[in-house]
């Protein structure tokens, strides 16, 4: 018998390529990891330090049908590369940070912009423009290590509205590990989507989004 006063949330866990669960710690976001994205959002994409913001775990989803938020008029679509954590550490060296890495899956940041327009600002956090109801769709993790180059791109009802390559990254795989786990200790379970390409932008009821990364196993849901 447990001493539990409500029943405990369940495990997150996301689907692994052959077989198993990755079940999900935190999950980290890098933002603005792409120059041309910077750009495009009026920032300049010098390399300084990265920065991160979070979303609630339960914010991923694997479904094939994703219910567009409340509280927005301009919802929009951001394509990531994903890393899942299977090793713990801190303070971690950049050739320290890629053995840490179990796999990586293609995911897709959705964002309420107007919200995030709003927050940023009145110096605001992000939370509710980030960390909605399922707003973390994701697709399964391949294990091995993370892909530095290699397409990712997101169409959306067929037309392309993001393509770019991981190597044009401001920071690389092991450098974002290795920054983050300066600022907190990693544990296995963790995923860090780790930024978008240039060509955000809007999604609405009906429209159905397709993303790929690599050679990983492609993304595709729609919006209702």
């Amino acid at each position: 018998m447990s001493d539990f006063v409500i029943a405990p949330p369940p495990v997150v866990t996301v689907p692994v390529v052959g077989g198993g669960e990755f079940p999900v710690r935190r999950i980290y976001c890098v933002g603005r990891n792409y120059a041309d994205h910077a750009r495009e959002m009026g920032h300049n994409p010098d390399r300084e330090p990265p920065f991160f913001f979070s979303k609630p775990r339960d914010a991923l989803t694997l479904e094939r049908e994703v219910a567009y938020p409340p509280a927005t008029d301009d919802l929009h679509h951001e394509i990531e590369l994903v890393l899942a954590i299977g090793k713990g550490g801190a303070s971690l060296s950049p050739d320290e940070a890629l053995d840490r890495v179990y796999g990586s899956a293609v995911g897709v940041d959705l964002t309420r912009r107007d919200l995030q327009s709003v927050a940023k600002k009145a110096g605001r956090p992000w939370d509710m423009a980030k960390g909605f109801d399922a707003s973390a769709p994701i697709g399964p993790i391949t294990p091995g290590s993370a892909p530095d180059a290699g397409e990712i791109s997101l169409k959306v009802n067929g037309e392309t509205r993001q393509s770019g390559d991981l190597n044009q990254m401001i920071w690389s795989n092991a450098e974002v590990i290795s920054h983050l786990s300066h600022l907190v200790r990693l544990e296995p379970g963790d995923l860090i989507f780790t930024g978008t390409p240039a060509g955000v932008g809007p999604v609405t009821r009906g429209d159905k989004v397709d993303g790929s990364a690599f050679t990983l196993s492609a993304i595709s849901f729609t919006l209702i």
